[in-house]
């Protein structure tokens, strides 16, 4: 659904750093999102924001499959439609297999994910409700298959989804339909039960 009730009027991008941001949004998705003109109504904040995801991406501990698959099981848990789709267009641009990552907000029905997969979908659907709700024995699974580093990595990116998402939603962005412009199928349905037992041993 393309958004056109967002809760605030899209401002016109101008001056040297609005240009700045058209070109790389174009580069990434080949258009301007309406997203950013909402956003441009306070350029600090959109600046600080893209500057969190930029270092974000530059983070190796975890891996980035996992990586992609934490955000939008987080994105799916808040109900970000723009986020889901533009994490799915992404990862289908950066390889990830297209049937596998469609397949990520009903994972728990799903097959085809591995433990530690379904483990940090788990991990990243816990983080995001209100209040967090990651057990000790969950994070020490992940302790044990991912390591320090790629644990605090973990939390600190289902974090920064749950501030884009939540973002996102109160401000009323809604899917821009980048996925479905290159072509990919659907992205599956998120499953109405939510089922709260761990999701493998």
């Amino acid at each position: 659904m393309n958004s056109t009730t967002t809760r605030i009027p899209a401002a016109e991008v101008t001056g040297v750093y609005g240009a700045m941001v058209k070109v790389f949004a174009k580069k990434m998705m080949g258009r301007v999102p309406e997203s950013v003109g909402i956003l441009w109504n306070n350029p600090a904040v959109m600046k600080d924001a893209m500057g969190i995801g930029r270092k974000a991406e530059g983070w190796k501990a975890l891996d980035p499959d996992l990586a992609s698959y934490a955000a939008m099981a987080a994105a799916a848990t808040i109900g970000c439609s723009f986020c889901l789709d533009f994490n799915y267009f992404m990862g289908h641009n950066r390889g990830l297999d297209a049937d596998k990552i469609r397949q990520v907000p009903r994972w728990r029905d799903a097959t085809g994910f591995s433990p530690v997969e379904r483990r940090v979908m788990e991990y990243a659907e816990a983080a995001s409700q209100t209040p967090p709700a990651v057990t000790d024995e969950l994070s020490d699974a992940l302790l044990a298959d991912l390591g320090p580093a790629a644990l605090v990595e973990l939390a600190a990116r289902v974090a920064f989804m749950n501030m884009s998402a939540r973002m996102n939603v109160a401000l009323g962005i809604r899917s821009e339909e980048f996925a479905d412009a290159c072509g990919l199928p659907p992205l599956a349905e998120r499953s109405a039960r939510h089922d709260a037992s761990p999701a493998s041993a």
